[in-house]
């Protein structure tokens, strides 16, 4: 277990972030996972309940996040759609801390340098318990999807294909 003067800069802003927004939440620490079952498995939740946190560029200085559910991708002529707008892209690693502040892999909306705002995919409405990243490698809050969405005041729409899927 990481003891508190263990837990790095980026996640303590992550938890104080979940903290602040009055939400229940656990936190969850494991080691280097190389799948999402394997993620899953870690953080006690089904692979579905395993939110990845994308950052979405809109235009200059313009980005959001979109809320996926681990088994699914992005549908960009939805999103595109939902937000009205004929070009998205993914800004590159650099360029997605540089603007939240997190890595990838780590990246999740509670305690980004700015609140951009949030779009969950219709999933995560209604989930129940889900697992989002929560600021560092092998660290995830565990987080009932209504609050989530609550909290977050994200647009939920079906945003997403499963995996594999074009």
């Amino acid at each position: 277990m990481t003891s508190p003067t263990d837990v790095s800069p980026t996640e303590r802003r992550a938890l104080d972030g979940l903290r602040e927004s009055g939400i229940a939440f656990e936190v969850t620490r494991h080691g280097p996972v190389r799948s999402l079952a394997e993620a899953a498995a870690a953080r006690g939740v089904a692979p579905a309940r395993v939110l990845k946190t994308i950052v979405v560029r809109r235009g200059d200085d313009d980005f959001l996040f979109v809320l996926v559910p681990g088994d699914r991708q992005i549908s960009w002529p939805r999103l595109r759609a939902l937000l009205g707008v004929s070009r998205l892209s993914l800004p590159d690693k650099e360029v997605a801390r540089e603007v939240t502040g997190y890595e990838r892999g780590t990246i999740t909306p509670f305690g980004s340098l700015r609140a951009w705002p949030v779009v969950a995919d219709a999933r995560v409405a209604g989930a129940g318990r889900v697992s989002i990243g929560a600021g560092g490698h092998g660290v995830a809050a565990t987080v009932d999807g209504d609050d989530l969405v609550r909290v977050l005041d994200a647009q939920v729409a079906d945003v997403t294909d499963e995996a594999g899927s074009s």
